[in-house]
C-alpha cells in the first residue's frame, strides 16, 4: 500500500506546532508494518535540515495561477534518514520561504503547495493508494482530484482528512478561484463552499473519502463546537473517526536523549530528573528544592496561555513563594511583554521566549509537574512528553488530555481540573505540590507515568486499518 502524506510541517525538517510531529512520526511507524510504504509531501523551506541534507531534484514542471506561471521542482531527500521518503515541493516566490506561516499571501502558497504536488503527481503517473492530507492547508486535494481535468489521472484515489487543529479552517473568498486549477463541472464548487466563502477545512470533510480527529475525545466536542462546522460533521458522521496521536518514543527517551544532561530510565527516575532540575534551575537562577511546574507552548488562546499570567501571580503570592514556574514559548505579543514583566518582579519564575527543541526536551526531564490549561485540546502532545519523562500533567479535562491523563483520584498520573480558569488551574497546583512533598507517593507517581505507552505502534495499525477500510 502507498501511502502519500501532504503536510505544511514535519519534524524534523520544519516545526510549528504538534502537526510537525505527527507527520515527523507517524509515516516512519506504519513503514515498520509489512507491506505499507508511507512518504512525506511537503513544501520546501528556508531550514537548516535542508541544506544539512542531499537532496535530488525528481521533477520540474509549470503549474498556471491566475494567469501567471509558476516553477514547480520536487526535490527527494536521498538517505530516507528519517525512515520515509520526504518530498520537497519548491515554487519560487511561493514555496521558498523560510517559515510555514505568517505571509499575506498565505491562501495562494497553500494553494500553490497542492496544485504542485497533484501536478507532479499526475505527470509523473505516481498512484498512490491513499492521499492523507493534513489539516486545511492540504484540505482542497479531495476536491481537486475528482473535479478538476488536470488532475484526471489521480480521479478515484482514496484520500483520508486528519484534523488537528479545527479552530483553523483557512477561509477564503471567492476571488480566490482564479487561483485554483481550472474545475470542469461548475455546480461542484458547492463543494467548497460554507457560509458564503471558500472553507478548504469543510471541503475535505465533504470530499474524502474518511476523515478523523486526533482523539476520540475531540471528535466527541466537534460535533457540539466546531466553529460552525458542527452540522456538517453531524452530517458526514458515517465517515468520521478518532483516532489519538501518539509519540516518536525513538526520539523522545530519557535514556537516550542528547539533549539531556543526565539520561535516565524507570529504575533510576528520581535521581536523574533531580539531576536535571538541579543543572536546569541554576541556570535559570531558581531554587531545585521547590516544586517546579512548567509551561511548554504557544501563547495562543485554545492553549489557555492567557491564563498565565494570574497563575503565576496567584500560585507564587498564595504559596508564599513555595513553588517555582518556568515558561518556554511565544506568541501573542502583548503576553510576551507581560510575562517578560513577571519575570523581572519575580525570582520564582523563569522566562525563554521562542521555541527551543533542546530546552523542551531538558525541561520535560527537570520539571516536576506541567502545565496545560487548554481551552481547546485536540490530542495533545506534551502531556505525552512529560509522562514519559516522568513529570506530573496538570491538565484541563478536555479534548485528547480526557483520553491521555486520568486523574490521581481515578487511579491515573496526572491532576484534572474542569474550568478553562486560573483559579481551578491553582487549586489543582495546590493538590500537587501536597504529592511533591510525599516522596514515596510522588515516585509511585513518577513510575507510574513512565509505564504508560503512548508509542505510535498501535496508533499506526490504527490507520492502517481506516485506509483499508
Amino acid at each position: 500500500m502507498e501511502i502519500y502524506h501532504l503536510s505544511m510541517e514535519c519534524y524534523p525538517v520544519a516545526k510549528v506546532g504538534g502537526l510537525a510531529d505527527v507527520v515527523g512520526a507517524l509515516p516512519k511507524y506504519q513503514n515498520k508494518i509489512e507491506g505499507i510504504h508511507a512518504h512525506v509531501v511537503m513544501p520546501w523551506y528556508n531550514k537548516p535540515f535542508v541544506w544539512d541534507h542531499d537532496f535530488e531534484v525528481v521533477f520540474d514542471g509549470i503549474i498556471h495561477q491566475n494567469l501567471q506561471a509558476f516553477q514547480v521542482q520536487v526535490l527527494r531527500e536521498r538517505s530516507n534518514v528519517l525512515g520515509f521518503e520526504l518530498y520537497l515541493v519548491k515554487i519560487p516566490g511561493l514555496l521558498d520561504r523560510d517559515n510555514p506561516y505568517g505571509y499575506w499571501d498565505e491562501s495562494q502558497q497553500f494553494l500553490a503547495f497542492q496544485h504542485g504536488t497533484l501536478h507532479w503527481l499526475s505527470a509523473m503517473g505516481i498512484r498512490p493508494d491513499v492521499l492523507h492530507c493534513h489539516d486545511y492547508h492540504t484540505g482542497l486535494v479531495p476536491f481537486m482530484i475528482e473535479h478538476c481535468p488536470e488532475f484526471r489521472f489521480l480521479k478515484g484515489v482514496k484520500t483520508i482528512g486528519t484534523i488537528h487543529n479545527g479552530e483553523y479552517q483557512g477561509e477564503m473568498r471567492w476571488e480566490m478561484l482564479s487561483y485554483f486549477p481550472w474545475v470542469e463541472d461548475g455546480y461542484s464548487l458547492g463543494l467548497l463552499d460554507w457560509a458564503g466563502n471558500i472553507n478548504p477545512l469543510a471541503a475535505m470533510i465533504k470530499c474524502c473519502n474518511a476523515f478523523n480527529a486526533v482523539s476520540g475525545g475531540y471528535l466527541e466536542e466537534l460535533f457540539q463546537s466546531f466553529r460552525g462546522l458542527e452540522g456538517l460533521v453531524r452530517q458526514e458522521h458515517a465517515k468520521a473517526y478518532g483516532i489519538i496521536n501518539g509519540i516518536d518514543t525513538e526520539v523522545w527517551n530519557p535514556q537516550t536523549d542528547d539533549f539531556l544532561d543526565v539520561n535516565y530510565n524507570i529504575n533510576n527516575a528520581r535521581g536523574g530528573k533531580w539531576k536535571n532540575k538541579t543543572s536546569l534551575c541554576k541556570e535559570y537562577g531558581l531554587n531545585p528544592d521547590l516544586p517546579l511546574f512548567a509551561f511548554i507552548g504557544r501563547f495562543a488562546g485554545e492553549k489557555g496561555a492567557d491564563l498565565l499570567p494570574d497563575i503565576i501571580i496567584n500560585s507564587i503570592q498564595q504559596t508564599n513563594g513555595g513553588l517555582n514556574i518556568m515558561v518556554l514559548g511565544s506568541g501573542d505579543f502583548y503576553l510576551e511583554n507581560r510575562l517578560r514583566e513577571l519575570d523581572f518582579t519575580f525570582v520564582n519564575f523563569a522566562l525563554d521566549l521562542g521555541y527551543k527543541e533542546f530546552l523542551s526536551h531538558k525541561i520535560y526531564a527537570s520539571a516536576d509537574f506541567l502545565l496545560m490549561p487548554s481551552r481547546v485540546e485536540p490530542c495533545g502532545l506534551n502531556q505525552m512528553y512529560a509522562m514519559r519523562y516522568g513529570t506530573i500533567p496538570i491538565v484541563r479535562y478536555t479534548g485528547g488530555l480526557r483520553d491521555t491523563v486520568r486523574d490521581i483520584t481515578t487511579g491515573g498520573g496526572g491532576l484534572n481540573f474542569t474550568h478553562p480558569g486560573s483559579d481551578d488551574a491553582v487549586h489543582a497546583m495546590h493538590r500537587a505540590m501536597e504529592f511533591f512533598y510525599n516522596g514515596e507517593y510522588m515516585s509511585m507517581l513518577i513510575h507510574t507515568n513512565m509505564s504508560y505507552d503512548f508509542s505510535w505502534e498501535k496508533s499506526a495499525e490504527n490507520y492502517i486499518e481506516l485506509y483499508k477500510k
